[in-house]
């Protein structure tokens, strides 16, 4: 049977997708190529023509789900201007970010997998995290340093990523989510000093 030009990538697409979506939702140890493939609506036979390992798969998947939540959470407004601070870490630490892990931050979902991962599929992360502080980075102060920006960039995203899987963890939901409004302030309270200890 002949494909049409370009399904070879289509399918292989699909295939990413749906592994970024249901390593999210359930984790990478605990879901086969086998799962995988069943989700997508295709047999496992095909899986090799796509990918040599379920590794390869997993990076390709972390790196689709980074630059998912990248567009989301960091693209500019609509109008088109530059996503202030605010509405980033608000949009991040949502009562829907965190009730959809399944299309959420690969981070958030899986960091407790992440760091036991091959150095290649750690180093996916890494890239994705330091695309993650920059675009962070570059709201905050212009008058202080690039290195100042990035720690001080670095510690708002530490203070994200941890309130999601938090927020995540606690099964009331009520307290659930006023850990995510004590996030949201705890976040914007880095760049706020920063800003403060810039106009001294």
């Amino acid at each position: 049977m002949r494909y049409a030009k370009g399904h070879k990538d289509d399918t292989h697409n699909h295939i990413v997708k749906i592994a970024a979506q249901i390593f999210r939702e359930e984790g990478i140890e605990k879901v086969g190529v086998a799962a995988v493939m069943q989700r997508a609506g295709l047999t496992v036979g095909g899986f090799y023509s796509h990918f040599t390992s379920k590794e390869e798969l997993v990076g390709e998947a972390i790196g689709s789900a980074a630059d998912e939540t990248l567009r989301r959470i960091f693209d500019n407004s609509d109008d088109g201007s530059k996503t202030s601070l605010k509405l980033i870490v608000e949009r991040y630490l949502s009562v829907a970010h965190r009730d959809n892990p399944g299309t959420g931050c690969v981070v958030a979902a899986l960091a407790s997998e992440l760091k036991n991962r091959p150095e290649e599929t750690r180093a996916t992360v890494t890239e994705k995290t330091t695309e993650a502080i920059e675009c962070i980075a570059n709201r905050l102060s212009s008058e202080a340093s690039v290195k100042a920006r990035m720690r001080a960039a670095g510690a708002i995203w530490a203070v994200m990523v941890g309130t999601l899987q938090l927020s995540r963890i606690v099964p009331d939901k009520e307290l659930s989510t006023q850990i995510l409004k004590d996030g949201i302030a705890n976040a914007l309270k880095i760049a706020s000093e920063m800003e403060k200890s810039n106009t001294k």
